[in-house]
């Protein structure tokens, strides 16, 4: 499975952006998808995940009501919806695929994008 994010860039606070992560492969449908971030300097970030048939979501307290993941299965995307963003946001975005294990654990997933970088300005 190859990944590749898009949509990110500058934005104020308060402001709302959406990423993409567009899959290859025909087993997309197959694989729990993952949003992880990584600020400069900081460790990788667990941000939500949503599970093979989009039924289930999980997000981190940090961004629980004001993020949400869906997925379409026949487009092979997965989204990341960021509502009200923060200047504590900014972060290189990635998504991530994986078949099973611990899901906030970024060690769990076997794919993985190049990522994508969205900047809040206060």
């Amino acid at each position: 499975v190859q990944l590749v994010e898009s949509g990110g860039g500058l934005v104020q606070a308060g402001d709302s952006l959406r990423l993409s992560c567009a899959a290859s492969g025909r087993t997309f449908s197959s694989y729990t998808m993952g949003w992880f971030r990584q600020a400069k300097g900081k460790e990788r970030e667990f941000v939500g995940r949503i599970s093979w048939n989009g039924y289930h979501t999980y997000y981190a307290d940090s961004v629980k009501g004001r993020f949400t993941i869906s997925r379409d299965n026949a487009k092979n995307t997965v989204y990341l919806q960021m509502n009200s963003l923060k200047p504590e946001d900014t972060a290189v975005y990635y998504c991530a695929a994986a078949l099973e294990g611990h899901y906030s654990d970024y060690q769990t997933y076997d794919y993985w994008g190049q990522g994508t970088q969205v900047t809040v300005s206060s």
